[in-house]
């Protein structure tokens, strides 16, 4: 049902509730508070301490007075008390309250304790009346939207609530609900909303939790069936000119390379497809595992696919590839939007005739007209670019092709687990020897001109440095750096007499390539970009990256961006230009400073921002969770894991009666993004 229908709501609220991606009542009942305010704990005038928040029942016992120590300023006052003792319950510029009570009325009150002048005063409280629901009790804070009160949602959730609760269809089966003690959905609901206690609200989002943890991976781990159980995959054979391959490298594989590649040898020797996820930081050599399995795909008579997610990155693939195969007879192609209709359709042709062994491009790779004869390999890289959807395309340019994932954004096993739900998971934990500490270094904005001191000094001695801002132009409402207000002032200032380049997303395909391409030639000195750059760019004589608002980035991203540096044989230098001086941005800065471990940062990043921010969970075809977190619920994630696998191992389509709500709610939850993969 429509979420203006509901008591309280109508057309205009319903406008605004949209906003908060609430459009039906299961939306807002499922629309979590951010926090809760302990209001339940009455205490006595006698016993408040000065700056504590307090709730107090007490009695008006005179009348209000009024004064005005200076313009724009009124302070109303009235006398109350109770058996204990009397105060003041006091409020600035809010003269209309004097109107609310009376001498005489008992009222519940919230608000900060003052002490002044030997008065007990209570600071702009909140007044309640003995059977309200804002004082008296434990009160939910929900995340609003313009011209929407917390008090209005109150009102709006209590009417839900009562009108609908037990409405709710129980998603979870009554044996799991009693096997694991977990409340029903009706208590669980109004418990969340509304708590009388902290083990009541404990209880109903630990069952909260549960249920969408266990949605979730429920259908993670029938998507992984459904792909291994597809039809016989490609059972490639031992190919004995691989090691002389090796061997010719111009760098020896690292332990870790040599581990992670025998995992994908492994997989691609068995009859049923691969599906693997390569994890790796920034430069631990990820690419060179692509081009082993194509080599081996190629000797064994089949084709391969890479798909990056930009031109720049898909070109440079292309570049860095072609010449490892230089020899060995292998064609490499490479297919981005910016090309020639004629040598589109030269590709394409060689493509289908199976001419071409090896193609590298973007989502050009997934369209329709791309045919490929026997492709046995397809790989995508930067897989948090690209949704489990476009993924599944990649592979059905084949007939159940082996598939590569690969990723730098490093993410905690457990999370990876979830995250990538069907793939299986290498990691490479070991960077190649001979690479150069990146120094980094945290500052404030008044540090800004020896900054600029030192990139002309490095730019001087022949280095080039790119300056990262986190918007593209500038905002009405924010107060921050975007990348073409930096590039006019630095141009036309303090750069005057250096080659300054702009590049952003805004940016047409082939006017960013040009951009990256001078840039690489060293015919640009310094690059101001947005976040476009932070993928897999390769410029070995770039040595400094500057980041403006580095609080504005997530760590797991600013590692990203950190690791653009430190690709050649000179000293590279990070500098984080923070423009907060909240705790944690400070905390967060200092976590960059002393660590160059991808994996440790992007767990510290979860610990900090939580999971929504973390990453678009969008990007990667997973839904948002809307009120499990992935970094605090973990026991409860692994006892969804478990459930998951008992439940599928008794019931694999979800098609026993008991589990038919399960089943509604995975098709629910995953909706058009990965649907056509689950109970087809």
């Amino acid at each position: 049902m429509k979420i203006q229908y509901i008591k309280g709501v109508g057309p205009k609220r319903g406008n605004k509730l949209k906003k908060l991606n609430i459009y039906t009542i299961k939306d807002l009942l499922y629309y979590i508070p951010r926090e809760y305010d302990d209001r339940s704990k009455i205490s006595n005038i006698n016993q408040v301490q000065e700056g504590e928040k307090i709730s107090l029942y007490v009695e008006v016992y005179g009348y209000p007075s009024k004064i005005k120590p200076r313009r724009n300023l009124s302070i109303l006052k009235i006398p109350v008390r109770d058996k204990t003792g009397h105060g003041y319950l006091i409020w600035y510029n809010q003269d209309y309250m004097a109107n609310q009570i009376k001498i005489g009325d008992k009222i519940l009150v919230n608000g900060k304790i003052n002490k002044f002048g030997g008065e007990i005063q209570i600071v702009n409280p909140i007044i309640d009346r003995e059977k309200g629901n804002k004082v008296g009790n434990i009160v939910p804070i929900y995340s609003l939207t313009a011209g929407l009160t917390n008090n209005e949602m109150l009102n709006i959730m209590n009417n839900a609530i009562k009108g609908y609760g037990d409405k709710m269809p129980e998603v979870l089966p009554y044996y799991i609900r009693k096997e694991l003690d977990l409340m029903s959905i009706e208590e669980a609901i109004l418990n969340i909303h509304f708590p009388k206690t902290k083990s009541d609200y404990m209880e109903a989002r630990k069952r909260l939790a549960f249920e969408e943890l266990l949605t979730l991976q429920l259908g993670l781990f029938i998507i992984k069936s459904r792909t291994k159980e597809m039809k016989e995959g490609i059972k490639f054979p031992h190919i004995e000119e691989l090691e002389s391959f090796v061997s010719k490298l111009p760098f020896n594989l690292t332990s870790a390379q040599k581990r992670v590649f025998k995992e994908i040898e492994e997989d691609m020797e068995k009859n049923v497809p691969m599906n693997r996820l390569i994890q790796g930081d920034v430069g631990s050599g990820k690419t060179i595992l692509a081009v082993l399995s194509m080599f081996k795909a190629v000797k064994s008579g089949y084709q391969s696919v890479m798909m990056a997610p930009t031109e720049i990155l898909a070109t440079q693939h292309y570049e860095s590839i072609s010449k490892f195969f230089k020899g060995y007879n292998i064609n490499c192609q490479l297919l981005v939007g910016s090309l020639s209709l004629k040598e589109k359709e030269r590709i394409l042709k060689e493509l289908k005739s199976g001419d071409i062994d090896i193609l590298i491009g973007t989502h050009a790779v997934i369209q329709e007209n791309v045919e490929f004869k026997n492709l046995g390999l397809a790989i995508t890289d930067e897989q948090h670019r690209f949704g489990v959807k476009q993924r599944a395309v990649l592979s059905q340019k084949g007939k159940n092709p082996d598939t590569l994932v690969m990723t730098a954004t490093p993410i905690p096993r457990t999370l990876a687990l979830i995250l990538y739900g069907d793939l299986d998971i290498s990691i490479i934990d070991e960077l190649p020897p001979g690479r150069k500490k990146i120094e980094t270094y945290a500052v404030n904005p008044n540090m800004v001109n020896r900054v600029n001191n030192f990139v002309k000094k490095q730019v001087l001695d022949g280095r080039q440095a790119y300056i990262v801002a986190p918007l593209v132009e500038e905002s009405e409402k924010l107060n921050i750096n975007s990348a073409e207000s930096l590039y006019m002032s630095f141009k036309n200032g303090v750069y005057k007499d250096f080659n300054v380049g702009l590049l952003h997303g805004k940016m047409k395909a082939r006017e960013k390539e040009k951009i990256m391409e001078e840039f690489k030639k060293g015919k640009i000195d310094i690059l101001i970009s947005t976040t476009v750059i932070e993928v897999g760019v390769n410029v070995p004589n770039a040595n400094i990256m500057v980041i403006f608002n580095a609080e504005r980035f997530g760590l797991a991203q600013l590692h990203q961006l950190r690791g653009r540096v430190g690709r050649g044989e000179y000293q590279s230098y990070c500098i984080l230009i923070n423009e907060s001086n909240s705790r944690i941005s400070r905390e967060r800065m200092r976590i960059l400073q002393n660590s160059t471990d991808g994996f440790y940062i992007s767990e510290r990043d979860l610990e900090l921002r939580g999971p929504g921010e973390f990453f678009g969970t969008k990007q990667h075809g997973i839904p948002d969770l809307k009120v499990a977190n992935l970094f605090t619920d973990m026991e409860i994630l692994k006892l969804a894991q478990k459930k998951a696998k008992e439940i599928l191992k008794e019931d694999a389509l979800l098609l026993d009666e008991k589990h038919f709500f399960l089943r509604q709610n995975i098709i629910s939850m995953f909706k058009d993004q990965i649907d056509e993969l689950i109970f087809n």
